[in-house]
């Protein structure tokens, strides 16, 4: 127990460290998706730094994981992560969204070191994700492919046509997430384009499907193990989170999806988040 929650307590500090580069990096962007990068740091944090095979010498080694953020909006987050991995260098960061970078708001696989895919226009990640999983199969890779979704972004058709594919092929390397932060570019999920029942729409389409707490790492640590120990169903773990988690003028605020902050607002997030970890770290010590 006391080994477990040493692991819960790192992967706290760095989705700390990971939450404040975020406000950064909206900063010296000018603007970004505040909101979803912090609904999804959690959840992305315990992929990268505890579950994913992986190579921090060679983000293009043939053997590794894959990761494909489907909702590609929240690349600014992603690219946080990259850049604390060595993909990417501070320069990178600080150029985020500028004319002529790199790192463009939706990130490019072609130009990012570490991008499995290039997203942003919404829909398409969970095909490729499927794609990669079968194309694991047919080369015996035994790589496994994470496909990270946004909950707004299933009112697109084409999850739905990738679901029932996964469903048909029922491929045991490719693990499905949506960040369930009930909000999106326009307003709330469920004022917007209703998604209830969403677990069992997703069971229908042939998922064993588990509701978790999207900000809470050992639930979802849990949840992933339990899904690679050899599930006879493709798994879709819906993480229900909170948009702009851990700062107070952007949580659960639709809003928030896309914009620019000040520096008195970026002050002001970053004393939210030392206060949010300070609080989440209490809790984890006392545990």
């Amino acid at each position: 127990m006391a080994q477990e929650n040493s692991v819960l307590i790192r992967l706290e500090e760095k989705a700390n460290k990971l939450r404040h580069r975020i406000v950064d990096t909206v900063i010296w962007a000018g603007s970004g998706h505040l909101g979803g990068a912090l609904s999804m740091i959690d959840a992305v944090t315990l992929l990268y730094y505890d579950q994913m095979n992986i190579n921090k010498d060679d983000p293009y080694d043939a053997d590794r994981d894959r990761f494909i953020m489907s909702k590609g909006h929240a690349g600014i987050g992603l690219i946080t992560i990259l850049e604390d991995l060595g993909f990417v260098s501070e320069a990178d960061l600080r150029t985020f969204n500028h004319t002529g970078s790199n790192c463009g708001i939706h990130l490019d696989g072609n130009k990012v070191p570490g991008v499995d895919a290039s997203t942003g226009s919404l829909g398409h990640g969970l095909s490729i994700a499927l794609g990669y999983a079968l194309g694991a199969t047919q080369l015996k890779k035994d790589y496994l492919v994470y496909c990270l979704l946004g909950d707004g972004e299933c009112n697109e058709g084409a999850i739905w046509e990738a679901a029932m594919a996964i469903g048909h092929y029922k491929p045991k390397n490719l693990i499905t997430l949506i960040d369930r932060n009930f909000a999106q570019i326009d307003g709330m999920t469920e004022d917007v384009m209703e998604l209830e029942p969403f677990k069992d729409k997703w069971e229908a389409f042939g998922f064993h499907t588990e509701v978790i707490d999207g900000h809470d790492s050992a639930a979802m640590k849990d949840a992933l193990e339990r899904a690679r120990q050899g599930m006879d169903k493709p798994v879709c773990l819906i993480l229900e989170t909170v948009k702009g988690n851990g700062v107070s003028f952007a949580a659960g605020d639709y809003g928030w999806h896309y914009g620019g902050i000040t520096d008195d607002m970026a002050e002001t997030a970053h004393r939210d988040l030392d206060h949010y970890h300070e609080t989440r770290m209490a809790q984890l010590k006392e545990a």
